[in-house]
């Protein structure tokens, strides 16, 4: 979630949570289900799910350049006993020139 800098005015960041214990899913929580369980190939039926997106992030340092920017998604979902985060880039991959980031050691992902 590390490097994207909203300073100059540019992107933004939102939140949807879907509280989905005893309720009717909606298709979106539906979807991120049929991704897991096709992903991991196990019964899965999520109790929450929160997708986080950045629109239009620009790296950090956004003084340097705000013309390249990366809409991207973070999917946390849990049954109550297993959790899963999908992450979503949009197409064409990540649109950072990593070679002017300030740090060097760079890694789309988690670990």
């Amino acid at each position: 979630w590390d490097n994207a800098d909203f300073s100059r005015g540019v992107g933004t960041t939102f939140y949807q949570e879907f509280l989905t214990l005893n309720t009717a899913k909606p298709p979106f929580v539906r979807d991120v289900e049929a991704k897991v369980r096709r992903y991991l190939r196990s019964s899965y039926s999520a109790a929450w799910t929160l997708k986080i997106t950045w629109e239009r992030a620009p790296a950090y340092t956004a003084w340097t350049d705000t013309r390249r920017t990366i809409t991207y998604q973070a999917i946390l979902t849990t049954d109550g006993f297993r959790s899963y985060v999908l992450m979503l880039y949009q197409e064409g991959g990540m649109q950072w020139d990593y070679t002017r980031l300030a740090a060097t050691n760079v890694l789309i992902g988690y670990t």
